[in-house]
């Protein structure tokens, strides 16, 4: 049996618990509450481990590439760099995202992976995922891909590792392979109304696109969400990440079918494809969660800036600084997370009988420190250097001061060398 107290524990479904313990044994949490245990850290916060719903571990040192482009030139760019590299160097940098994720307080990741080199890079680090293998309609990468890659994940598939499916998008999948996707009876993710690059040439063939279109999948004539719904591929159980370009009745259709969507708040930002209207997608009772996407987009595996701008862009869009506060934030970021990948009954809040996956963070130094509200102090003054330990399944995985992944760091860096390389 292993416990742990602190100043402040979050169990996320209750309310705060100041000078609070967790208690648990052979991987599940046994007692949340009161107490104080042999181990105490008082200026620190216990709370659920993060959920990164939409993630891409391969992409770790993909960083600036591309910066400032339009979105499918971006796009672009990143799909001629990752040709240049090969399966090892693809590993390494799968394997730096996971010790990335872990630095920051991250237990779980939905991860869309393009060759399934993320499932032993979690597997070996302890961090628990579902591996969505990307499959595409063109150059062979159909079903074919999925099973020439699905080995990969099988190999190390356990009750942390799991297999998934990611038909890409509606602008490079056809609706067939989304229907042989679902077909396979694994858990589903896809990307959704990302930009209005994609939904020009989904209309009608034009936009930034139009060069490329012979490499695409036939226009469908209407947003992938609407032809998706039309075909029936709009189901319970799907993860689409983005959303960020959707009306009214694109909204209600992902309500009615009970889609989970991933708000990217930074990605999409930085990528100038917009923000995404969070106060409309949870006002339909959307299960709705926030991840970092990849550092091709995003700087980084970081959940704390990913709530905050999350918090700034919903009440900037707004106008209105109740539309999203730091309780719902951090909810987002852990039983939010779960729900979207269907882990709620094993992950994403303090509760006796689910899985020890703890997140321990400092609060010393910090300006919301003396506490007043643990929530705000840990969305508005967290950060992966003030991650004191992370605990996957009752494991820690992570201890400040104890990190051995400077062999992980260095080959990742080689490979980002040689991506730089003309």
């Amino acid at each position: 049996m292993s416990e742990l107290s602190a100043g402040w524990v979050l169990p996320v479904d209750g309310p705060p618990i100041e000078n609070g313990r967790v208690v648990w044994e052979d991987g599940r949490i046994v007692e949340v509450g009161p107490g104080r245990a042999a181990r105490h850290l008082d200026d620190a916060v216990i709370l659920p481990g993060f959920v990164n719903a939409h993630s891409h571990l391969e992409y770790a040192v993909y960083a600036g590439f591309g910066d400032g482009l339009p979105f499918a030139r971006w796009l672009l760019v990143h799909m001629e760099r990752k040709a240049r590299i090969g399966l090892p160097e693809m590993e390494a940098i799968a394997r730096l995202g996971a010790a990335e994720c872990l630095t920051a307080g991250i237990t779980t990741v939905g991860d869309c992976s393009f060759t399934g080199v993320s499932a032993p890079a979690c597997a070996e680090l302890g961090l628990r995922a579902i591996v969505y293998l990307e499959v595409f309609s063109r150059d062979g990468f159909g079903l074919e891909r999925f099973e020439e890659n699905r080995p990969r994940v099988d190999a190390v598939a356990n009750g942390l590792v799991r297999l998934g499916v990611s038909p890409h998008a509606p602008y490079t999948v056809g609706l067939d392979l989304y229907r042989e996707a679902y077909d396979l009876g694994l858990p589903v993710a896809t990307h959704l109304n990302e930009s209005r690059d994609e939904l020009d040439w989904l209309a009608d063939g034009t936009g930034p696109w139009q060069p490329f279109g012979d490499a695409l999948p036939k226009p469908l004539g209407r947003s992938g969400i609407r032809a998706l719904a039309a075909e029936g591929l709009l189901r319970p159980g799907l993860v689409a990440a983005h959303c960020v370009v959707v009306d009214a009745e694109e909204v209600a259709l992902l309500a009615e079918h009970d889609v989970a969507v991933v708000h990217c708040p930074r990605s999409n930002s930085l990528l100038g494809c917009g923000t995404a209207p969070l106060a409309e997608l949870r006002a339909a009772g959307l299960r709705v969660a926030v991840g970092t996407d990849s550092p091709a987009s995003t700087p980084s595996f970081d959940m704390f800036e990913e709530m905050r701008t999350a918090v700034y862009l919903a009440r900037a869009r707004e106008r209105n600084p109740e539309a999203l506060g730091a309780e719902e934030a951090l909810a987002l970021a852990t039983i939010g997370g779960a729900r979207a990948l269907g882990l709620e009954g094993e992950i994403g809040t303090l509760t006796p009988g689910k899985r020890a996956d703890l997140t321990v963070l400092s609060l010393a130094g910090s300006p919301y420190h003396p506490v007043e509200d643990p929530a705000a102090a840990v969305v508005f003054g967290g950060s992966p250097e003030r991650v004191l330990e992370t605990v996957v399944d009752g494991v820690t995985r992570y201890r400040q001061g104890e990190d051995a992944w400077h062999e992980v760091r260095s080959t990742a860096s080689a490979a980002r060398a040689r991506l730089l390389a003309p």
